[in-house]
């Protein structure tokens, strides 16, 4: 019952992100004029209108991206081969394809959308999982630290900083982490301002692995669930540190290491868990300007400089991307933190 539950709600919320994206779509212009520019001739540009069925009634247009961006899809032979589209082929005529949803080609490269987002997509999963890995680490270490040293100065400056990692900007939080060490201490990092995972050697002309380059941008995105999750942590330890069995554990003569840690800790994180389990979709969802910012070449980055050059494909493909993975990661989690703890069910 849960998940029929939620696969209607989620196919109810991308049908109104796909809705939403076709009628953005039509709002920026003609992309005709935008592929071939300001000094295509008439003729080019109605073949590409009517490559792009822009010659068609809205209300067709609308059925065809739907049927476009759908996992299971109706198309000719023609369109098969235009579109070059991959998949399972269903029927005689193999006119029913499932398959991954077709965005269009990009307006500057022609290559299909889908392909450059599938070659994106893996940078952008590593970093926001370095970036909730290291958020998670320090942010439960922080706020341990926290509730052992209440109202003493370790408490105050993890509650200070956690306060200001949750009410700066991330956009300002990047551009200041980016300037500070990898321009002004650079020296001393040895990080770069940008870079990507791989880079090319300028003498060899062979590509190697950089994972220094992921430290800053992982950093800088990690900061705000760093900041939820050391008070999360804190304010869960001072509740179980007030239980009766932690008074129990301190009439048996445990010193405060088995208390806090084996003890206290162990109850405390549950909570925390499954903070944690949500802040993926959340981490996913915000890394587009840390990447551009970055130069992490992450979905993030592709879209902002698709939006530069008026990429609309790429733009469009990226938004329903971004939205159905924010989506499906809310259902997993959902799930994940209903059996963990049965109160929720």
């Amino acid at each position: 019952m849960f998940f029929v539950k939620k696969i209607a709600q989620t196919l109810f919320i991308l049908w109104g992100v796909v809705t939403l994206s076709f009628v953005i779509f039509q709002l920026l212009g003609d992309p005709a004029r935008l592929i071939v520019g300001q000094s295509g001739d008439k003729k080019t540009l109605e073949n590409i209108r009517k490559s792009l069925n822009l010659d068609q009634p809205k209300w067709k247009q609308y059925t065809l991206f739907i049927n476009d961006v759908s996992f299971i899809s109706v198309y000719n032979s023609t369109e098969i081969v235009e579109k070059e589209i991959k998949g399972i082929f269903i029927g005689s005529n193999n006119n029913i394809v499932i398959k991954l949803p077709y965005f269009g080609k990009s307006y500057q490269s022609k290559k299909n959308v889908i392909d450059i987002l599938s070659e994106a997509i893996p940078a952008t999963f590593l970093l926001a999982f370095f970036a909730l890995f290291i958020a998670s680490v320090v942010g439960i270490f922080l706020g341990v630290v926290s509730a052992i040293n209440k109202n003493k100065i370790l408490d105050y400056c993890s509650i200070l900083i956690s306060t200001i990692g949750i009410s700066a900007p991330s956009f300002f939080i990047a551009i200041l982490i980016a300037w500070l060490f990898g321009i002004k201490f650079h020296s001393v990092t040895g990080l770069n301002f940008t870079g990507s995972l791989y880079e090319i050697d300028d003498f060899s002309g062979e590509k190697y692995l950089a994972v220094k380059n992921i430290i800053l941008p992982a950093i800088t995105l990690g900061i705000r669930p760093l900041s939820i999750i050391t008070q999360l942590t804190r304010s869960s330890m001072l509740d179980v540190l007030t239980k009766d069995f932690i008074r129990t554990a301190y009439a048996k003569g445990l010193n405060k290491t088995t208390i806090f840690f084996k003890h206290a800790l162990k109850n405390a994180i549950m909570p925390v868990f499954i903070s944690i389990t949500g802040w993926f979709a959340e981490l996913l969802a915000g890394a587009f300007f840390v990447e551009f910012i970055f130069g992490w070449n992450g979905v993030g980055k592709i879209t902002v400089d698709a939006l530069t050059k008026l990429d609309y494909p790429v733009v469009i493909g990226s938004i329903i991307f971004s939205a159905s993975i924010f989506i499906i990661i809310n259902v997993i989690s959902d799930y994940v933190q209903k059996k963990i703890n049965p109160i929720l069910n």
